[in-house]
């Protein structure tokens, strides 16, 4: 037979709500969407840089480079991105800018903020 777990108590006067409040189901699903593209490393990398250049918008050629990718790989992950919600897609001419949307962060550091 195992022995009872005793847990320390907790004053409750001291406990405090871990959230603002919980997520509504739409919100939930919005940004489990939202984490669900960030799963992949390439992403997580790609935005990693462009959320670094702050607002400076970059070219699918300039992140093909750095990322050391092709094209088609760089825009199918941008697309992904952008669709989500979490990149801005500026066209201007024939080059395509993308650079973070500030408003997903600030969203996204607003659930994730603990205490």
């Amino acid at each position: 037979m195992t022995a009872p777990i005793h847990l320390p108590l907790i004053n409750s006067a001291e406990c405090c709500s871990l959230a603002a409040e919980p997520l509504s189901v739409d919100d939930a699903e919005r940004y489990a969407e939202i984490f669900k593209v960030l799963g992949e490393p390439v992403r997580l990398r790609v935005l990693s840089h462009l959320a670094a250049e702050g607002c400076t918008p970059t070219t699918v050629n300039e992140l093909t480079e750095i990322m050391g990718l092709s094209q088609p790989t760089i825009s199918h992950h941008l697309k992904k991105m952008t669709d989500a919600g979490l990149l801005v897609r500026i066209p201007e001419g024939r080059t395509v800018f993308h650079q973070v949307q500030p408003e997903t962060f600030t969203n996204l550091r607003t659930i994730l903020q603990i205490g």
